[in-house]
């Protein structure tokens, strides 16, 4: 029952900014891919809020 209860929990986890932002640099293939990937993290590339304008 334990087991049942942590899955659903575990499937309902929303991955925090920070959390994508890691999943993405440790995706890089090379030393150069992971340079820019860190330049694109910098800039707020995963931390931009949509805001629409009236």
């Amino acid at each position: 029952m334990l087991n049942t209860v942590s899955r659903f929990i575990r499937a309902l986890h929303i991955p925090s900014v920070e959390e994508i932002e890691r999943d993405y640099l440790n995706a890089a293939a090379s030393r150069y891919d992971l340079e820019m990937r860190e330049r694109e993290v910098d800039s707020g590339r995963f931390r931009r809020r949509f805001v629409s304008y009236y």
